[in-house]
């Protein structure tokens, strides 16, 4: 008999240990899961004028049942947010900017629980936005080339609301029923900040491909190496190309090209007339003109010129040209009919293109392509303004705003 006890007893004692454990390990996360301290105001950089944000404070909303509340701790600069602090071309000003950012989930709302590529998600996950999708069946995570995300709506660049967090260069964003989210947390700070410009060149890479011309030995010429020249190089090498040729006004830049993978360089600057920047092209590719080539830049000067650097029947893919820049003038004839050049267009990108390029980083930190150095500048939120002004100088490359 009393040993039967003292099996009821023991038996007793492993329950109550058992259901202690699985209460401890369960706490944390319901506790994470009713949000934590989150504070009750978000400062926020409103451009409120050109090249002026106001940082405002503002009350962080009660989440929807498929609402996201962020807590964001970096955003890049992009050459759109510096468009808009100088010129308002998108008429929104006053606007809550950011589109490149990443941050940590600190609330969320009961319906959410998987990210956009069906990875499950949960507070304290790491993620990044792509885009907040309208009612159009063609943009989908599947479709890799039949339509870019052009037509869809992004954060940092909404028009201002009720509820203000709408773009990354703030403390806390709202993320909304309708946006696409990704679950980033085995990448780096850095890493995430790049997400979005890296896959812009996710997606310029794949419209090239499907000209049939770019391949692993195939001779390339990238023209302008800021940032988005600067990655084009990178997404080249880590596909194992490596006759690759850059092209910049900018001698910093052009020794960057080559830590990035590009075997060779020239400099515009040293040589006068495009029929001696072409020989000067050549001449880098051991006497052969390029098989495909890359224009970056976002003039049309730069993309006047860069025909004549392509072999006959090469091809080009044009990527600089995110808002409108202005008319080239080349020559029908000689610059595409005559040397029958395949063309492609990118702007943008896809889902897919999105979800790659978080393999992409991963690829490029693992044959030592030195990413992280591409930004090269970082601000406090309240230091916003200097930020922009200085992405407008073209100091440095990426320019970051990293909330401490």
């Amino acid at each position: 008999m009393a040993n039967i006890e003292a099996n009821k007893i023991e038996e007793i004692v492993k329950q109550v240990i058992a259901n202690m454990n699985g209460a401890t390990a369960s706490a944390p996360q319901a506790s994470a899961k009713a949000g934590g301290a989150v504070p009750k105001t978000s400062r926020v950089a409103m451009l409120t004028k050109l090249e002026n944000f106001d940082v405002k404070e503002y009350p962080i909303p009660e989440l929807g049942d498929d609402d996201i509340l962020v807590k964001v701790e970096g955003c890049g600069v992009c050459g759109t947010d510096a468009h808009e602090f100088k010129r308002d071309p998108f008429g929104l000003i006053p606007v809550a900017l950011g589109h490149e950012g990443t941050g940590e989930i600190v609330k969320m709302g009961k319906n959410v629980t998987k990210d956009s590529a069906g990875k499950p998600l949960a507070v304290g996950d790491k993620v990044v936005t792509c885009m907040i999708f309208k009612d159009n069946p063609d943009i989908t995570m599947f479709d890799l080339n039949k339509q870019n995300v052009g037509g869809a709506d992004v954060y940092g660049l909404l028009p201002d609301d009720d509820v203000h967090l709408n773009g990354w260069f703030a403390d806390y964003i709202v993320v909304r029923k309708g946006s696409s989210i990704f679950n980033v947390s085995d990448l780096d700070l850095d890493s995430r900040i790049l997400i979005e410009p890296c896959a812009v060149l996710i997606h310029a890479v794949e419209r090239a491909k499907t000209t049939g011309i770019l391949r692993f030995n195939s001779k390339v010429v990238v023209q302008g190496c800021g940032p988005i020249g600067l990655i084009c190089i990178a997404v080249l090498r880590t596909m194992g190309i490596e006759n690759i040729v850059a092209v910049d006004g900018n001698e910093k830049r052009l020794a960057f090209a080559k830590e990035m993978g590009a075997e060779n360089s020239v400099n515009f600057k040293n040589i006068q007339g495009v029929e001696a920047l072409a020989e000067a092209v050549k001449d880098a590719f051991g006497g052969y003109y390029a098989d495909f080539a890359f224009q970056c830049t976002g003039s049309p000067v730069a993309h006047a010129n860069i025909y004549k650097f392509i072999r006959n029947g090469g091809g080009l893919c044009e990527l600089g040209f995110f808002i409108n820049g202005g008319d080239a003038t080349i020559n029908p004839h000689f610059d595409i009919c005559s040397k029958e050049i395949t063309t492609v267009g990118s702007w943008v990108y896809t889902l897919r293109d999105y979800a790659t390029t978080f393999d992409f980083l991963k690829r490029a930190k693992a044959i030592g392509l030195p990413m992280n150095k591409l930004i090269t500048h970082k601000f406090e939120l309240k230091d916003i303004n200097e930020a922009l002004q200085t992405n407008l100088r073209m100091e440095g490359l990426k320019i970051a705003i990293v909330n401490k």
